[in-house]
């Protein structure tokens, strides 16, 4: 419904206003009028009302329905009261949600943990860690006994361990003697040695007097004759000129190349093998059951012949050489 202001030079009461249409105006109006007056009106829009009015100097407008109320304050300083929810507050201030509400503080976001340092620094620490690790590695290695150090050699057999009888059965003999290795790791042998001065022998040498050359503390290097002449070859380069070695071909053996000592066998497939110089180092002499036996000087006692049967000084021809 709306009411408006009457306007001067006439008495008319104030028209109806009809939604959808015109304003009914004379009789039309009057009946209108006695007959809303006892009924409240309706209407399909929200109805607006402004009244204006004048008191002290004071005016406002107020608006139906909870929009927003303008006001003015007294004494001419005007004010903004923002209805909806929780009201505002005289002078200008606005609020809003109601309540005291503490000022927004800005969040500072970590943007994330610098992982470059962070990598450096545990590099370094596993390096440092690896140093000292193998340090103590190292350490522990040479208080070790050469018997330790060489049970530590991936795959080789400490028969000093397994089968101590029979190397303490140490009593020279002439004759073939049966050997429970092949090639034989120590036992019973002949009482001349074959020389083990660096001698690399061009074919199989009696296991009798290799034997005795073990007992000295010398490291016999045998191979399979099908093995690669460069093989062959490379183990030469290891023997030849080392005092305490002696290397030749060893028919049927089981494997491409096979190392004594006495008491210990280690066997190859491949004369690259990093394992040939660690059982070279760990047993040349250590292994020994003489201490102080040479392999050469006594012209005498060690012999240079080939082939299968044993022999000895007393019961053969003059030595052959040894490449």
């Amino acid at each position: 419904m709306s009411i408006s202001t009457p306007q001067a030079g006439g008495n008319r009461r104030p028209s109806k206003a009809v939604a959808g249409g015109k304003p009914t105006t004379g009789a039309k109006a009057k009946s209108d009028a006695s007959a809303e007056s006892d009924a409240p009106a309706k209407t399909d829009a929200p109805t607006k009302t402004t009244t204006t009015a004048k008191s002290g100097g004071k005016s406002g407008t107020t608006t139906a329905g909870g929009g927003s109320k303008a006001r003015t304050a007294p004494g001419g300083r005007p004010g903004t009261r923002t209805g909806g929810s929780g009201g505002g507050r005289p002078g200008g201030g606005n609020r809003s949600g109601g309540g005291n509400r503490p000022p927004v503080v800005p969040v500072k976001v970590n943007s994330g943990r610098h992982w470059g340092p962070i990598i450096l620094f545990t590099i370094v620490g596993l390096v440092a860690a690896g140093i000292v690790g193998f340090g103590v590695y190292e350490v522990q290695k040479n208080n070790q006994g050469w018997q330790d150090k060489a049970d530590s050699i991936k795959g080789v057999v400490d028969y000093r361990k397994t089968e101590p009888n029979l190397l303490k059965a140490a009593q020279h003999a002439y004759g073939k003697v049966n050997y429970p290795q092949s090639p034989p790791v120590g036992g019973v042998h002949n009482p001349n040695w074959e020389r083990c001065q660096g001698d690399v022998y061009p074919d199989q040498i009696p296991n009798e007097n290799a034997v005795h050359a073990l007992e000295h503390g010398s490291v016999w290097v045998t191979y399979n004759p099908s093995l690669a002449k460069d093989q062959v070859d490379k183990l030469a380069s290891k023997v030849r000129g080392n005092d305490f070695m002696l290397m030749s071909p060893y028919p049927g053996l089981d494997k491409p190349i096979s190392l004594q000592a006495w008491g210990f066998q280690l066997k190859l497939d491949s004369a690259d093998d990093p394992r040939i110089d660690q059982f070279i180092q760990d047993l040349r002499v250590n292994a020994s059951m003489e201490t102080g036996a040479t392999c050469g000087q006594d012209s005498q006692n060690y012999v240079t012949k080939t082939g299968t049967d044993p022999t000895n000084l007393g019961q053969s021809a003059a030595p052959t050489a040894a490449s």
